[in-house]
């Protein structure tokens, strides 16, 4: 009689728990449990230390508020800095880049900033092999190599605690915008791993007219048209007006060389299908400079 109640009990005791499983698994099916797809961001990054030395509150506040675009925290950040090229295309491949201090003239304290922030050598190897399949293009993991200032002026004021991997890309010297835009598609998937995918320069770059004092609204037709191009809703036409940025008004006085501006082709190539939006206009140095978020 025990030995029934007790087979009997353990039967029951099976059932119950093999429905369980069927309805938990059902709910697993049913729920979505997938990680936010990360934006995609381009920043003015500002004058060299300038932001981080209380010489620029303007890019510094807009710096400040860049994670109040993002939805979760990163599981990474990859920069495309205005301030390396490099012909394979780079990217640093070490544990713990070091701070490259690659400005002048400025006080003692812009030499003493620090960011002990780790790198990423798998994500690293990530990104090579998909510059080489999707875009064909060789890329090579630079172990030495260490942030520049494009890299650490907007992160130690987004994300002070440096507690994120960071890895940093470099352009290609060839400056074509085609070829940043097929960059930034190639690493697309990426941001759906939780990859923050951030460009660092300026929309506004001429050296020239910064040093003469240059009027507000320097390069205020090439910002508008700029961003009636970035924020355009048809995706194919966004990418050509893009590729064509020298048509667009003031465009050779707004940028006498593009290293600033192509950061932003990696973004736009990166968005996919996602529209451009404004993050911040503002006036920089005399000039007019405009951030972009894609999500």
């Amino acid at each position: 009689m025990l030995n029934v109640c007790s087979f009997g009990f353990k039967a029951k005791l099976a059932l119950f728990t093999q429905n369980i499983t069927k309805i938990n698994i059902k709910k697993l099916r049913s729920s979505k449990i997938t990680m936010s797809r990360m934006p995609c961001l381009f920043v003015n990054h500002g004058g060299g230390p300038m932001p981080l030395l209380g010489m620029d509150d303007v890019s510094k506040n807009d710096l400040e508020s860049i994670s109040a675009h993002i939805p979760i925290r990163p599981s990474a950040i990859l920069v495309v800095s205005a301030h390396w090229e490099a012909s394979p295309v780079r990217v640093t491949g070490s544990e713990h880049p070091p701070l490259l201090f690659d400005y002048y003239g400025f006080p003692d304290e812009a030499y003493e900033l620090n960011y002990p922030v780790k790198g990423d050598p798998i994500l690293a190897r990530k990104i090579k092999d998909l510059l080489q399949s999707k875009a064909g293009l060789d890329c090579q993991l630079d172990n030495k190599r260490g942030y520049d200032h494009g890299v650490f002026v907007p992160l130690l004021l987004a994300f002070p605690k440096g507690d994120i991997p960071v890895l940093e890309m470099s352009l290609h010297p060839s400056l074509d915008p085609a070829l940043h835009i097929k960059i930034g598609q190639a690493l697309e998937s990426l941001r759906d791993e939780g990859v923050l995918i951030l460009g660092s320069g300026m929309t506004f770059h001429n050296m020239r007219a910064f040093r003469a004092g240059s009027r507000s609204s320097a390069g205020e037709k090439f910002d508008q048209e700029l961003q009636s191009a970035v924020t355009h809703p048809d995706i194919k036409e966004r990418e050509s007006k893009m590729s064509n940025w020298e048509a667009l008004t003031e465009a050779r006085f707004s940028h006498p060389r593009e290293e600033h501006l192509m950061p932003l082709h990696v973004c736009v190539g990166a968005a996919g299908n996602d529209l451009g939006k404004v993050m911040h206009n503002s006036s920089i140095l005399g000039a007019k400079v405009t951030s972009f978020s894609f999500s």
